[in-house]
């Protein structure tokens, strides 16, 4: 199979894809508020990385669903890097990941099938990582290739992280180092040697667990996968969330 260079195939890559904060924001203010499902823990209103709805006393299902186009050019990379993104977003409620499904949207006619598959083998591999059954998913042929996952995972009721629950004067700790942006910049104009390609794929298949553990201790308030939208964005959603964003009441 000839090189083929996926960011190529596609006007953006990985989460640089998303829609803005803002136009997003405008999107979602018609939908139905949460306080209509009372079982339903966490929903639109905070920004939080998965959907969170109650079962019982013991158990609440996570879910989510993080899908984009290539961020790198190797298939099988390309594959692991939107299977991480997706399932991280399990751990970042403080939930366990049990199941996977795929999404697949592929440029039939312009990608090989070879390739096609290895995105796929990718998903799966991380899947596999995570402990998890990678159980079917849907696929469609479209003019840029897509793929991604939708992700469930289980959490206890009590130990669901918001981004709303971040206080005053927490402490922020990075699980991962910054800059993944601005290296897949570089690889796209040529510029990332073989040493920061391996930096770039380390941190982007790095599955958070820790934050299923971090969900049992009582001083982490709030816990988010800082992803597309950069440290700020991201810090920006929790400050908002949380109310932080607002100045003091004066006295």
């Amino acid at each position: 199979m000839e090189p083929i260079r996926l960011t190529q195939l596609s006007h953006g890559g990985g989460c640089g894809c998303k829609i803005s904060p803002a136009i997003l924001a405008q999107m979602l203010k018609t939908l139905p508020q949460a306080a209509l499902f009372p079982d339903l823990l966490v929903g639109t209103e905070t920004a939080d990385d998965a959907a969170v709805y109650r079962l019982n006393d013991q158990q609440a299902l996570v879910a989510t669903t993080d899908f984009f186009m290539p961020i790198v050019d190797d298939p099988y990379d390309f594959g692991r890097i939107a299977a991480t993104n997706a399932i991280s977003d399990v751990y970042a409620m403080g939930g366990t990941p049990i199941l996977a499904l795929a999404i697949v949207g592929m440029p039939i006619n312009t990608l090989p099938v070879e390739a096609i598959q290895q995105i796929m083998a990718g998903g799966a591999s991380v899947c596999a990582q995570a402990g998890i059954p990678l159980a079917g998913g849907h696929s469609i042929d479209s003019p840029e290739p897509i793929y991604g996952l939708v992700a469930l995972g289980l959490v206890h009721p009590d130990k669901v992280r918001r981004n709303s629950a971040a206080q005053a004067g927490d402490v922020l700790i990075l699980g991962k180092p910054l800059g993944v942006g601005i290296l897949g910049s570089a690889m796209k104009a040529g510029l990332l040697d073989e040493a920061g390609y391996r930096q770039l794929i380390d941190t982007t298949t790095q599955l958070n667990r820790v934050g299923s553990t971090l969900s049992d201790l009582p001083g982490v308030h709030a816990i988010t996968d800082v992803t597309g939208f950069g440290l700020l964005g991201h810090l920006l959603e929790v400050c908002r969330g949380a109310g932080l964003d607002r100045p003091p009441a004066s006295r």
